[in-house]
């Protein structure tokens, strides 16, 4: 059984049957026979479908928003602002995709030669519930346009959610059968993964969960995209003006309750201006409003389980017993709800839990560092690769110390954030692969090349 519950109450809202091994086969025929004929229109053709799922978005935005506020506690803000992002990147490539997949010429003497971008087929996407509609549209919208099919399975306490984005595709004019959601238990995945109709799999979530979907994929040899964890550092170096920082820090921290792989979440700064950042920090922090996600003045909404509350707590006690100092937040309030407050610890230092592991929550872990080469050092001492940011006046020097990080993505003087011009993904245990931009509408298909001699 799935089941939806609101994290803000505990209140159950929703149930689901799992659909049984014969109503997903139904499912995977009608996907695969669907992306067989989706695959001959025109690109000029598909991307229409993406028009018209901007449209159905943003005519539901209320809708859309108050059901990932009612299933993960996202504040209702945030919320839209989710809703609006989908949309805006079904845009972005309803206007670019053609170009993107337009065949390459090659210059040769003998022959006309070209690169072409061919679909893969049926691509089975397996989402998190942090961003239960945008980590589904930033992959579908590129997947689709290239000629794609999509299976979605949502997280499993995010089911309506789920529902809800097949809903949008079917009312955007999606054919019969080829965006369907997968109402089903974990274990189920790995048959589905094997499949003959099923050609390749994206993954977004925890580096654990990851690595078993991509040993069952490599199994039958099939393509994956892997966007796992992070434990992005934000740096900000002695030349920065340490209050704009904190500014961006706080947000860059604490947006979708720090639930996120992309969040900032540990915090090196130059000892010249540590104390001024924190002070910044803790005091931006601390005006925070958590509380009732519907509620339009909340800026923190509850935590999507008590688990990941638990787990959060435990990372937290563990880095005070360790030696660090807390500076604000760290209890667990009393009431319903899977609340935590906003958290800061300075002092952190390697080797206590919420420098080494990621922190999936509200709180923020403040390194002191002598110099910015420490401070790059400290920000690579980590198994994750995801995002970096980096504060500093001396652009020259920016530029320099930019490919010095370890990370997909480098923000300078700015929150990393995801943006559908721009390629998005980590290496080393964040994962491997790309969404967005051209590279990401690229992931999902089969690189041909034409050669055609001369008619005899």
């Amino acid at each position: 059984m799935i089941v939806s519950t609101d994290p803000a109450t505990g209140t159950e809202l929703a149930r689901y049957r799992a659909q049984s091994p014969q109503e997903v086969d139904d499912i995977l025929d009608a996907a695969a026979s669907a992306q067989t004929t989706w695959r001959r229109r025109d690109v000029t053709d598909r991307v229409h479908l993406l028009r018209q799922m901007a449209r159905v978005l943003r005519e539901g935005k209320t809708g859309y928003a108050a059901l990932i506020t009612a299933e993960m506690g996202k504040p209702t803000t945030e919320a839209r602002a989710e809703i609006e992002k989908c949309a805006m990147t079904c845009e972005y490539y309803a206007q670019h995709a053609p170009g993107q997949l337009a065949d390459r010429l090659v210059a040769s003497d003998a022959a006309e030669s070209a690169v072409v971008y061919d679909p893969l087929g049926v691509v089975l996407a397996v989402m998190p519930w942090n961003y239960p509609f945008w980590q589904f549209f930033r992959f579908a919208a590129p997947a689709l346009a290239a000629g794609n099919g999509t299976l979605l399975k949502h997280a499993n306490n995010v089911p309506q959610c789920a529902l809800a984005v097949e809903e949008v595709l079917r009312k955007a004019g999606a054919p019969e059968g080829l965006c369907r959601t997968l109402l089903i238990e974990v274990d189920q995945v790995a048959k589905i993964i094997a499949d003959p109709r099923v050609a390749a799999v994206t993954l977004t979530g925890s580096t654990e969960v990851g690595a078993i979907v991509a040993a069952q994929a490599a199994a039958v040899l099939k393509k994956q995209v892997l966007e796992l964890g992070g434990s992005d550092p934000f740096i900000v170096l002695a030349d920065a003006d340490p209050k704009a920082a904190a500014a961006t820090a706080v947000k860059a921290r604490y947006i979708n309750a720090g639930q996120s792989c992309v969040n900032a979440k540990r915090f090196i700064v130059e000892e010249a201006v540590a104390d001024a950042f924190v002070a910044a920090f803790t005091a931006a922090a601390a005006e925070l409003k958590v509380g009732d996600p519907t509620d339009p003045e909340t800026s923190i909404g509850p935590m999507a389980r008590a688990t990941l509350r638990d787990t959060l707590h435990h990372q937290v006690r563990r880095t005070i017993d360790a030696g660090a100092r807390l500076i604000l937040g760290g209890q667990v309030p009393d009431g319903p709800g899977c609340y935590y407050p906003p958290t800061v610890l300075d002092h952190v230092r390697p080797g206590m839990a919420a420098f080494d592991e990621e922190t999936f929550g509200p709180v923020a872990a403040i390194t002191r560092v002598a110099d910015a080469d420490q401070a790059i050092t400290l920000a690579n001492r980590t198994e994750y690769g995801l995002g970096a940011a980096l504060w500093t006046s001396d652009l020259d020097r920016a530029r320099r110390l930019t490919r010095l990080l370890d990370a997909g993505a480098v923000f300078v003087n700015g929150m990393v954030a995801s943006d559908p011009c721009l390629p998005f993904g980590g290496i080393k245990k964040s994962g491997y692969g790309r969404e967005l931009g051209a590279e990401g509408i690229r992931e999902f298909v089969s690189t041909k090349t034409v050669w055609i001699g001369p008619a005899t």
